[in-house]
């Protein structure tokens, strides 16, 4: 087992586009040699750390296939909470990055608990070496198609975005406006356009709303002209039964 203090990092070269790269995570280094060995000649490229430390850091600064990660680094522990917590730490860094878990000290509830902070499948030690590398392999598979299908709708959101993106692109006077609405757009900040009839308020909303944490969700418009006298408040923020006459009801809020 590696001296508590030490810190190491092994790296294999550069892999082939289609050779997927895999980062292995245990405290000791002759696990992680003999994980090494085993997923090299399943033909995988094969990073290797001793911490959670040194696997956010690669994680970070490396584009990965998958993860094997052990849950327990700390010498006579059995609980897996710093394994959990990389998890979730890892989920956080690339939420499509397949994670695999091992430990000695497996059960129904750590497995459960390992999923839920977004572990993708989960092995034993000792483990068997077609099972690891089959349920490794299925992941990195999983993995790819969920990027894959990310790739495939941004690139949608973009083509969406771009039949909108040159209504001022050719006035120089807009750009103000278009740099606003970019840094806009990503926050939660409530906007209000304002503008004469047919100067494009609708456009600049689908903008906003193309280039806002909430582009893959439904854009709901309301024509708030339609709204009689009286009940604007009620139908945009909702009411309490009785609040008025026929308020029988708390609707569904719009905003």
């Amino acid at each position: 087992m590696n001296n508590p203090g030490q810190h190491s990092l092994t790296v294999e070269p550069l892999p082939h586009p289609s050779q997927p790269t895999i980062l292995v995570a245990d405290d000791q280094s002759d696990v992680l040699e003999a994980l090494r060995l085993l997923l090299k000649g399943a033909g995988m490229a094969v990073l290797t750390a001793h911490s959670p430390d040194e696997v956010l850091k690669v994680a970070a600064a490396r584009d990965l296939d998958g993860v094997l990660v052990d849950l327990n680094y700390t010498r006579d522990t059995t609980s897996g909470s710093e394994g959990m917590d990389l998890l979730r730490s890892l989920r956080e860094l690339d939420a499509t990055l397949p994670i695999v878990t091992m430990t000695a000290w497996g059960s129904v509830e750590g497995a459960v608990e390992a999923m839920r902070r977004g572990a993708g499948d989960y092995v034993e030690k000792p483990w068997d070496n077609d099972h690891l590398v089959a349920t490794l392999s299925t992941q990195v598979q999983l993995g790819r198609a969920r990027r894959l299908g990310q790739r495939l709708a941004d690139a949608e959101r973009r083509r969406e975005l771009g039949s909108t993106a040159d209504f001022v692109a050719a006035s120089p006077v807009m750009q103000p406006v278009l740099e606003m609405i970019a840094n806009v757009a990503p926050s939660d900040a409530n906007v209000l356009i304002t503008g004469e009839h047919g100067t494009g308020k609708e456009v600049v909303a689908r903008r906003l709303h193309a280039l806002s944490k909430r582009a893959g969700q439904a854009l709901v418009t309301v024509n708030a002209g339609g709204f009689s006298d009286g009940v604007f408040e009620s139908e945009l923020f909702g009411h309490v039964r009785g609040a008025f006459t026929d308020a029988k009801s708390r609707p569904r809020r719009l905003l």
